[in-house]
């Protein structure tokens, strides 16, 4: 099934972010132009990430790992809007918060769709 295959994606893909907030908190803060000085958020949210990509690869029908992501990109949109208004760099923050606001619709779009009924996905357009 499609939707369970972009699911398996987006495991894939919180565990890589979530492994990179984890490992370089402090490198990830300067890219996105958000500082360094929260590198213990960074690597808790890292910790968040691997968890909810493990939830996700783990289960036969991702649901309630697809919904912590949603969550926890929640949570990163909260951050990354208190960093938009501190940082001197605001056109990277900003970019980093399209990319998020993208992701969460992804997961949301996912998520929607693995808890219809089986029945119901198949007679709505994928």
């Amino acid at each position: 099934m499609r939707d369970v295959r972009i699911a398996k994606g987006l495991g894939i893909f919180s565990i890589g972010l979530g492994l990179t907030e984890l490992l370089a908190p402090r490198w990830l803060g300067r890219f996105i132009g958000a500082g360094e000085e929260h590198r213990r958020l960074v690597q808790l949210f890292g910790v968040r990430e691997i968890a909810a990509g493990i939830t996700i690869l783990a289960a036969p029908r991702p649901r309630k790992g697809l919904w912590a992501r949603v969550l926890g990109d929640a949570l990163d949109i909260a951050a990354l809007v208190a960093a938009l208004r501190s940082s001197g760099q605001r056109g990277r923050v900003a970019g980093a918060l399209g990319a998020v606001a993208g992701v969460t619709a992804l997961d949301v779009y996912t998520a929607t769709r693995l808890a219809q009924s089986p029945i119901r996905r198949a007679l709505l357009p994928s």
